[in-house]
């Protein structure tokens, strides 16, 4: 007699093709990359990330291209702007006085962290400096960026 994976079997491991779905818990393993290939963030040489479809862990549009995956699936999908953090606003760019920087050193692309009118942090990227004034961009830093998302599902619940 053949035995088969499954429930009933002690010591074997159920087998299920549950798919991702809404309120789906889903425990995987993902990369974000930028177009020129530089990692984002990534859980690949560490545990893996569990969250529920739905509860504001993933951006929607991350979590609408797992719908129908199961464990053990791989996947890379390109998450454009507007599904992913936003395109962008240029009112998110504000001028603020070069003296309220004190005496740091400033330059394109450093990231500056303000305290926000609830007593938060807000970051900023410098976009450019002037002699008496410097923008910066207060846009999420992925904001208008296509992110390749490589997902390997572990678990679906």
């Amino acid at each position: 007699m053949a035995r088969t994976r499954g429930p009933g079997f002690p010591g074997e491991i159920p087998m299920t093709d549950t798919r991702i779905g809404h309120a789906s818990e889903v425990t995987l393993h993902f990369t974000l990359k930028l177009p020129n290939g530089d990692v984002v963030d990534t859980t690949t040489d560490k545990q893996p990330a569990t969250f529920k479809v739905g509860d504001g862990s993933l951006l929607p549009g991350f979590e609408q291209v797992l719908f129908g995956l199961k464990a053990g699936d791989c996947r890379s999908f390109e998450i454009e702007p507007e599904r992913g953090f936003g395109p962008g606003n240029e009112q998110n760019i504000q001028t603020i006085a070069r003296d309220q920087f004190d005496e740091m050193e400033l330059e394109p692309g450093l990231l500056v962290i303000f305290a926000d009118a609830a007593g938060g942090e807000l970051p900023g990227v410098v976009k450019q400096v002037h002699d008496s004034v410097v923008e910066v961009d207060f846009n999420h830093p992925l904001a208008g960026k296509v992110i390749t998302f490589d997902v390997e599902i572990v678990d679906v619940r």
